[in-house]
């Protein structure tokens, strides 16, 4: 983990539109706080605080800038603004060099499985980042796993991550971090059955009916004279 030093200026805790001032004025309001320590309201430069979090990664050592001094910390928690995205508040926590600290690190795939290379199959992130217990000094920016060799049906755990010396994973070993899955094939679908039903065969019996009918009523009206 590198270090990196931050200016930072004190403020005075206020009302939000005080903060939404600062922030128009690029700034963002923060905290530092830490064992021992009575929590400091300040506000650090947004486009120094991102151009170091770009470069280095979010579990960078920072060195902030006090008048009376240089504190390490680092970014416990950094919140956002919803629809921009822009960093809003940051929680900073002092932290001694010496003493061991809980953060989480990224995970970065590397390679193509081969179940998704030459079996069409598709992977799963089940975990993007994993929690890690070490010395600040010996934090990695990112965990690196090489997932070329996962078929179909396989996949990687946390305890399947690299070992480092100094470095502990405090997660369950058995958590899943990414699988590769079969794509399930489309079931043909039935041809669908004509609606239409046969029709009967009708045969028109109705006008020779009728016609033998008038005969027959014509007929029965003339009477018989013998000669």
């Amino acid at each position: 983990m590198k270090e990196v030093i931050l200016d930072v200026q004190t403020r005075e805790v206020g009302a939000k539109s005080k903060l939404s001032t600062l922030r128009k004025k690029e700034k963002i309001p923060a905290v530092f706080y830490g064992k021992n320590i009575k929590p400091e309201s300040i506000t650090v430069d947004a486009k120094s605080f991102m151009s170091i979090i770009e470069k280095n990664g979010a579990n960078v050592i920072v060195d902030l800038n006090f008048k009376s001094g240089k504190k390490p910390a680092i970014v416990k928690s950094l919140q956002r603004d919803v629809l921009m995205q822009n960093p809003i508040h940051i929680d900073f926590q002092s932290i001694s060099l010496e003493d061991k600290v809980e953060v989480l690190v990224p995970i970065h795939v590397e390679g193509v499985a081969d179940g998704v290379k030459n079996f069409g199959g598709v992977m799963e992130f089940i975990v993007r980042e994993v929690k890690v217990k070490a010395l600040p000094k010996s934090i990695p920016q990112m965990i690196a796993v090489d997932v070329s060799s996962l078929g179909l049906g396989q996949g990687l755990t946390i305890a399947d991550l690299p070992k480092t010396e100094g470095l502990e994973y405090i997660q369950d070993p058995t958590t899943l971090i990414v699988n590769v899955i079969a794509v399930a094939a489309e079931e043909e679908k039935p041809k669908e059955e004509s609606t239409e039903t046969a029709q009967p065969e009708v045969i028109s019996k109705g006008k020779k009916d009728k016609e033998e009918g008038a005969e027959a009523s014509s007929t029965s009206g003339v009477k018989k004279v013998n000669i």
